[in-house]
């Protein structure tokens, strides 16, 4: 009987190696590969969302979820050291604990600037799989399973060894979630015909570890601004009149035109003055988005806006001392400067010839409908995550 030779992986073996890459690959296209039921049935019929699901904490390999609404996220891993599993067991809790932090809309939110999509695509997804999949079921049961952190973690690698008992000093430092966690070794062999067989095995696996688990609330109030009625009153005065009727249909004209990714950011209305203000998840209305037009420079922007001593304000320093990042993330275009309070500020703005030209201005609504998105995406979700450190050091 012929030997069968084991596929050497590791991206810098020998010709015919594998990287981390080829195993998220073949995780995402043949999830049965994972032995799921074995680890934990209630996770059983994962369904491949996406790879590279972007998180604060650094992006998933891998993001399943069962019809049931149940998230399994995967990490895979070339392991060469000790050190090596370590820091992927630390890692793939980091990634459960914000997500713990998510909702529904913010992973339909991150799953379709992943894919590319608008809508529900998450949700299509499922579907594609279980048409029956009823859409307020799904949605509930995720947002509730994110909130608890209820979470299956796997950690798929080549020739795990020695030391996975150590692995659960690791998963005890993780309060506050619910999950189940399991260590998949997943060698690769290579038949006499060139086909693959993959053989995975389980090497460590927990019940569902249970905690004292706190539940975040579902929302927080956002303070309302901008009523249409807001502002100055100068009516009477022609002057005064024309330029709140060319301010208002500018904005009516933008809104109109403007298409968020993510589905839980609340929309302004059309205002009379020259700004919107799109609200953010900090208490008290804290943190908002500027969105403005300086008729008189014929200038359209954004820029990131909190109250003084408050936790919008904490939120906007946290995103400041990760300004690489943030700055990356936004097209490499925004700017830092700072506000009049002598605060960093986190913005961007382009200057027009003429905005009530007709070429002019469809060019600056487009820009700043794009500059929009883009900022709701990059600050939303890191303004939410610094208030909950905030509050959880005590604070209001």
């Amino acid at each position: 009987m012929e030997a069968v030779p084991l596929l050497p992986l590791g991206a810098q073996a020998q010709e015919g190696a594998i990287a981390e890459a080829d195993i998220q690959k073949l995780v995402h296209d043949h999830p049965s590969v994972l032995p799921i039921e074995e680890i934990d049935p209630a996770f059983r019929r994962p369904i491949s969302i996406c790879r590279e699901l972007r998180t604060l904490a650094g992006p998933i390999d891998n993001f399943l979820v069962t019809p049931s609404g149940l998230p399994v996220l995967v990490e895979c891993k070339l392991w060469r050291n000790p050190e090596g599993r370590r820091e992927v067991v630390g890692q793939i809790l980091d990634y459960a604990k914000e997500l713990s932090r998510w909702s529904q809309p913010d992973m339909q939110r991150e799953v379709n600037i992943r894919l590319g999509k608008r809508g529900n695509s998450l949700l299509e997804k499922v579907r594609e799989v279980d048409p029956d999949v009823n859409e307020i079921d799904f949605n509930d049961a995720l947002t509730s399973n994110l909130r608890r952190g209820r979470f299956l973690l796997l950690i798929v690698g080549d020739g795990i060894r020695e030391g996975v008992e150590a692995i659960a000093e690791y998963l005890q430092r993780h309060a506050g979630l619910h999950f189940s966690f399991g260590l998949i070794e997943l060698p690769i062999y290579v038949l006499p015909d060139g086909s693959r067989l993959v053989a995975p095995r389980i090497l460590a696996r927990t019940t569902t570890v249970v905690r004292n688990v706190v539940s975040l609330p579902h929302g927080m109030t956002l303070q309302e601004t901008q009523d249409e009625d807001d502002g100055e009153d100068g009516s009477g005065d022609p002057e005064w009149d024309r330029l709140t009727a060319v301010r208002q249909q500018f904005w009516k004209e933008f809104l109109a035109g403007l298409k968020l990714d993510d589905p839980q950011q609340t929309i302004p209305k059309p205002a009379k003055q020259g700004y919107l203000s799109f609200m953010f998840p900090a208490p008290n209305g804290s943190s908002w988005l500027t969105v403005y037009r300086d008729m008189k420079k014929n200038e359209v922007g954004v820029f990131l806006s909190a109250s003084r001593n408050s936790a919008g304000e904490y939120a906007n320093q946290r995103i400041v001392e990760d300004w690489p990042a943030v700055h990356e993330l936004l097209n490499g275009t925004a700017q830092k400067t700072t506000d009049r309070y002598g605060r960093p500020q986190i913005g961007d703005h382009r200057t027009f010839r003429d905005l009530e030209r007709s070429d002019d201005r469809a060019k600056a609504l487009a820009w700043l409908a794009e500059r929009v998105n883009v900022f709701v995406n990059v600050l939303r979700p890191r303004v939410h995550s610094a208030v909950v450190d905030y509050r959880a050091d005590g604070n209001g």
